[in-house]
């Protein structure tokens, strides 16, 4: 395409006529969430299921074995690890764990930009997840729930996922790279959640993913759309130092965080790296 708004027209026209081609879900994804959806699902179930995935398998290990998790006593097994973590938590962590086999692709240029995108959704959801650790010590009887939130973080940026196959088929596009970038600003968060109604996620995930980037949604409570901005703030994502302070000063006056500078103490930063270690 010649003219410099191509691929913007493409994605916006595809979108309109229910044509974009959407990634889908890792099978080992689709078969955890289907257990875990079965009211007869046990842990035993759950355990043969990812245990036929050996990087799933490591994963679940992984997470299990994390200082969040506080236990002392290391599992060894698969089973060990479901059981630790429960079937609840296990359906968005084994789905989270999954999700970077969707950021991949043969073309290097693409692949470059898939792996920028995964290696900044783990810093963002690093973050927030570990701001939600702190908050739920302090609020045990929150609805918020930090399985949902892992995943929900995790998946807030899939949107690039369509962007970037497009762009794939779109060469010339790769010229101005400027230019793609800022498609994906302008279309990865309503295009994410398509991608999210697509997997079958409910519409929690769908208005976190749409909503995250849009800053006129402000909840009046503390909620999932705090944490996910809360770790873009932390990672530059947004470029205004005042909507900055003034983000943080509403999740102080939620209890989401106990002061503005939280996230820059060596506790919050130890936590964020016990977290990232899982996705490592």
């Amino acid at each position: 395409m010649a003219t410099e708004n191509a691929l913007y027209i493409i994605l916006i026209e595809k979108i309109k006529q229910d044509a974009l081609v959407l990634p889908t879900l890792p099978k080992i994804a689709l078969k955890v969430r289907e257990a875990a959806d079965d009211p007869d699902a046990n842990l035993n179930a759950m355990s043969d299921i990812i245990s036929q995935d050996p990087a799933l398998s490591l994963g679940i290990l992984k997470v299990a074995n994390n200082a969040i998790m506080g236990r002392s006593v290391k599992v060894e097994t698969v089973n060990q690890a479901v059981t630790r973590i429960g079937l609840r938590q296990i359906k968005s962590i084994a789905t989270a764990m999954a999700l970077e086999q969707v950021f991949i692709s043969d073309n290097d240029i693409i692949s470059m930009y898939l792996k920028k995108s995964w290696d900044k959704t783990i810093e963002i959801a690093s973050v927030a997840i570990a701001l939600m650790t702190f908050y739920k010590a302090e609020n045990k009887h929150s609805s918020l729930a930090l399985d949902t939130l892992t995943l929900a973080a995790l998946i807030h940026n899939v949107g690039v996922l369509p962007i970037l196959t497009e762009a794939e088929n779109h060469p010339d596009v790769f010229a101005n790279p400027t230019f793609l970038q800022q498609a994906i600003v302008k279309l990865s968060s309503p295009i994410g959640a398509e991608v999210t109604k697509a997997w079958g996620f409910s519409d929690d995930f769908t208005s976190i993913v749409r909503d995250w980037s849009d800053l006129t949604v402000l909840p009046k409570e503390a909620d999932y759309l705090d944490f996910v901005r809360a770790g873009a703030i932390k990672k530059g994502i947004f470029k205004s130092e005042s909507t900055c302070s003034v983000l943080l000063k509403s999740y102080v006056d939620k209890g989401v965080m106990p002061d503005v500078g939280f996230m820059d103490t060596p506790e919050f930063d130890e936590m964020v790296g016990n977290v990232k270690a899982m996705f490592s």
